[in-house]
């Protein structure tokens, strides 16, 4: 009988303590379930482009069709040549069709002119040989010596591998965000818990400068939230 009470006591104990662990637990919960911090990583690389758009357009202009067909299509057999010598393949190469503009068919402007039409065009490059067109950009004053009339010259350079840093760029940021939530957490005395929320990352591709637009500066933010712990 004496030892029913004790193991029964002891069962009593033993529920007690279990019931204010947990009331303890939950109380802990519930107190720290709102201290949290919010904070953002940053992760950045210059990097090359690895892809550019070299358009050039040249015109021509007269009065006699047939001549000027036969002109604009020799200039663009000039412009192909100069950017194979440049080492640029012809399959990198888009001509456009040429276009015609009359002037005495025009209901506004002088038409006072020397000449009636304008027929023009534009080569457009797109290649991975990111070296050898800025190389090419910086000779085409070549193409004027040939007396190909360069109306417009205009490259665009990309990074087309911005798709595989992506998860070494995110895995950096995040990676600096949680050093920013520890130093947080331990400047408030407190330990830093789960993540409660994170975003999936903001990621920007800019010109380093106006002046070298072949090379590109990446960035991505992401914003993570962590529990805080006493």
């Amino acid at each position: 009988m004496k030892e029913n009470r004790l193991f029964a006591a002891a069962l009593i104990a033993v529920g007690i303590f279990c019931l204010g662990w947990f009331m303890k637990a939950g109380i802990d919960d519930f107190a720290n379930k709102d201290r949290q911090v919010t904070v953002k990583g940053l992760a950045e690389r210059e990097v090359p482009a690895d892809k550019v758009t070299w358009s050039i357009g040249t015109k021509v202009t007269g009065n006699d069709l047939p001549m000027l067909y036969e002109s604009i299509n020799q200039q663009t057999a000039k412009i192909k040549k100069f950017l194979q010598q440049n080492g640029l393949d012809e399959k990198e190469m888009t001509v456009n069709p040429p276009s015609i503009s009359d002037l005495e068919a025009r209901e506004w402007g002088d038409n006072n002119k020397n000449f009636r039409y304008i027929v023009s065009t534009t080569i457009t490059v797109a290649t991975s040989k990111v070296e050898q067109v800025k190389k090419a950009i910086f000779q085409q004053a070549e193409l004027l010596k040939q007396g190909v009339a360069i109306e417009n010259s205009n490259a665009e350079y990309e990074y087309a591998s911005f798709q595989q840093m992506k998860p070494e760029m995110m895995a950096e940021a995040i990676k600096n965000a949680q050093k920013t939530a520890e130093q947080f957490a331990e400047a408030s005395n407190a330990s830093l818990g789960e993540i409660q929320t994170a975003g999936q990352g903001q990621f920007e591709i800019d010109d380093r400068d106006q002046n070298t637009p072949y090379i590109k500066k990446l960035r991505v933010v992401t914003t993570i939230t962590y529990s805080l712990r006493k």
